[in-house]
């Protein structure tokens, strides 16, 4: 009986978590269907009285949503295709293979995800600034295209896999590189699927590192061109919202696709064995 009470107030705390977690997300949904003099109106509703589409249509005319869009998810599939690709490299190298400084290098790259982004900004600039690639989207890939955390997952990961699997792809006449890639990589499914989700994500709603880096408006991603929507004296709150929903989508669909493997691959890189 004390059981069921505690897993029941427990269930409703958590529903009441998801309500207030949704809810300012289903508020935005619907407003982008409002205009601005109702979303500034006293009296708020979270349904639209009069739904229109004229926010989004009026994107492309007002905003050049199509081309932030655009460069915001080039960047991210390239940045999730190389920090998994490393990932998964490095973490076959000190999971499966023995050398001296292994557990060193290892240890160094936890200490790589102690380190906050902030810390970093101010010397990372400047030498990005002195190699001549502001303003290039060289300056948005390279910082970020080997990540600690993807290490640390895919080691974890390859530890799962047998040794005698490789062993056997070995004497089978196989080299490494094919072990790899036709062996090693099928069965890294879910620990990959995960990163990658993760690193889409952190690469999607980048804000600070873009701003700083790139100055061309037909270069700039969707995170810092979102700001454009707010003007010196008022702000396109409808336009906004539109815009911002959209931005979701994609982030939505992936974590969809690979929902189950994402799940999986998290539960893997956290348990040993």
């Amino acid at each position: 009986m004390k059981h069921k009470v505690l897993k029941t107030i427990l269930f409703i705390v958590l529903c009441l978590a998801g309500v207030v977690t949704v809810l300012p997300f289903i508020w935005m949904v619907f407003s982008s269907f409002k205009t601005n003099g109702e979303i500034e109106a006293l009296d708020q509703t979270i349904l639209p009285k009069e739904p229109s589409f004229d926010n989004y249509l009026n994107l492309q005319e007002n905003f050049n949503f199509l081309g932030y869009f655009t460069n915001s998810i080039m960047i991210a599939v390239i940045v999730t295709v190389l920090v998994v690709y490393t990932s998964c490299i490095c973490g076959y190298v000190l999971g499966k293979y023995q050398f001296k400084g292994k557990n060193l290098i290892f240890g160094f790259v936890m200490m790589t995800m102690m380190i906050p982004w902030s810390v970093t900004i101010i010397p990372r600039y400047t030498m990005f600034m002195k190699a001549g690639l502001q303003d290039s989207y060289l300056s948005l890939i390279l910082p970020v295209m080997v990540s600690g955390f993807g290490i640390f997952m895919m080691k974890q990961n390859m530890e799962t896999i047998p040794d005698e699997l490789i062993e056997a792809a070995r004497m089978d006449g196989s080299n490494e590189f094919q072990t790899f890639h036709k062996l090693i990589l099928p069965l890294c499914k879910n620990g990959i699927s995960a990163i990658a989700i993760f690193q889409f994500l952190w690469v999607w709603e980048d804000y600070l590192w873009p701003y700083l880096m790139i100055d061309s408006e037909n270069k700039q991603l969707l995170a810092v061109g979102l700001t454009l929507f707010n003007g010196r004296y008022s702000t396109d709150y409808g336009g906004l919202f539109a815009a911002t929903t959209i931005s979701i989508l994609p982030v939505i669909i992936v974590y969809v696709i690979f929902q189950k493997r994402f799940v999986a691959g998290v539960a893997s890189g956290a348990v040993k064995g």
